[in-house]
């Protein structure tokens, strides 16, 4: 059972990060001196078993209640106790009892680091794929966060459609994990230690895509990726050709999103204000948004600002009371000729085939 394998590979084969036989689990990105800040109160026994880096952590998070699924020793979930402040809470979700005794042992220990009156940080026992088994109210949390642990779940569109129902209208899965350019072979699923390196779990990228809107977030936004290298021979000779990718996505619950970008006329002003972001909002890959500046956006995207916590930050313009066809440049065309390239021929002026 895969859930067995997991749990004693991270539970007592790992016994510290440097066990990983390879860095599927850990992304090559530098962190900023402010969240370097943070890391550095942490206790040293939850950092030294964590199997991972890098940190999950979106922006304006004062005062958010969140939810880390996939904890692990609570490396992440204190990290971001610090950043939501004494008015925010984080709970921390994972199955495997070892690293569960580490993040609760250090629970006082990190409330009286962070100055704060008592904890904001509480660690439940659970899978995530059965949160509806603890005792956690729908639509209440306002992100939901992990790091590199959705690859582990056997069943990934339940973790998707818990996600969904625990997070509140407007609110925002945002989280990192493991890709791959095709679908993996079920030899390799079966590998005990390929599975528990975060490879052979891995989804292939266009399923992710589709479980996604499956699941209710109709437009998945990727943040930012990052191609996986294997440094073990052993490993890198059974994944053979397969490419993996480490790559962030932001999910956002929000009813009527629509499945392309179109334009409606709309822009957006940001105003600099987000803490640590004063020249540039980067909401994906695709929108980096410059401070002080009219910025053309899509219907998905105005209200991914204007519907969700970043509401605040930005000035809005255009009411999308007028529809002016598929957004420019965002992926996708009109799929028809205009009968100005040689070769197009228009020998009909109506029908429907």
């Amino acid at each position: 059972m895969i859930h067995d394998q997991v749990k004693d590979y991270y539970g007592k084969v790992l016994k510290k990060s440097g066990d990983l036989l390879t860095n599927a689990c850990c992304t090559d990105e530098a962190l900023p001196s402010h969240l370097k800040h943070i890391i550095g109160k942490i206790h040293d026994e939850v950092l030294t078993r964590y199997y991972g880096c890098g940190l999950v952590a979106p922006e304006q998070l004062e005062g958010m209640r969140i939810l880390d699924l996939g904890c692990g020793s609570g490396r992440d979930v204190y990290a971001l106790a610090a950043l939501v402040g004494e008015s925010g809470e984080v709970v921390g979700v994972d199955m495997t009892d070892e690293q569960l005794d580490v993040a609760r042992r250090h629970v006082d220990y990190q409330a009286g680091v962070f100055g704060f009156a008592r904890p904001n940080m509480r660690f439940l026992k659970g899978y995530i794929e059965k949160l509806d088994e603890l005792d956690l109210e729908p639509g209440s949390f306002d992100i939901i966060v992990s790091n590199c642990v959705i690859n582990l779940s056997p069943d990934k569109p339940a973790v998707l459609r818990e996600v969904y129902r625990l997070l509140k209208p407007g609110g925002e899965m945002y989280f990192s994990d493991v890709y791959s350019d095709r679908r993996i072979p079920e030899s390799l699923v079966n590998d005990p230690v390929l599975y528990g390196e975060c490879l052979s779990g891995a989804l292939y990228w266009n399923d992710f895509e589709n479980l996604a809107k499956a699941a209710g977030f109709t437009d998945p936004r990727l943040v930012k990726d990052s191609p996986i290298t294997i440094n073990n021979s052993a490993q890198l000779e059974k994944t053979g050709p397969i490419r993996f990718y480490s790559a962030t996505y932001r999910l956002f619950k929000l009813e009527g999103l629509e499945p392309a970008c179109e334009d409606y006329g709309q822009a957006v002003i940001y105003r600099g204000t987000i803490a640590h972001h004063p020249h540039q909002f980067d909401l994906d890959k695709h929108h980096a948004i410059p401070a002080g500046k009219v910025f053309p956006v899509c219907g998905n995207t105005h209200r991914m600002l204007r519907d969700t916590r970043f509401s605040e930050h930005f000035g809005f313009i255009g009411d999308g009371g007028t529809h002016f066809g598929i957004f420019k440049d965002c992926g996708t065309d009109v799929p028809f000729g205009d009968g100005s390239a040689q070769g197009d021929v228009i020998t009909s002026q109506g029908g429907c085939c």
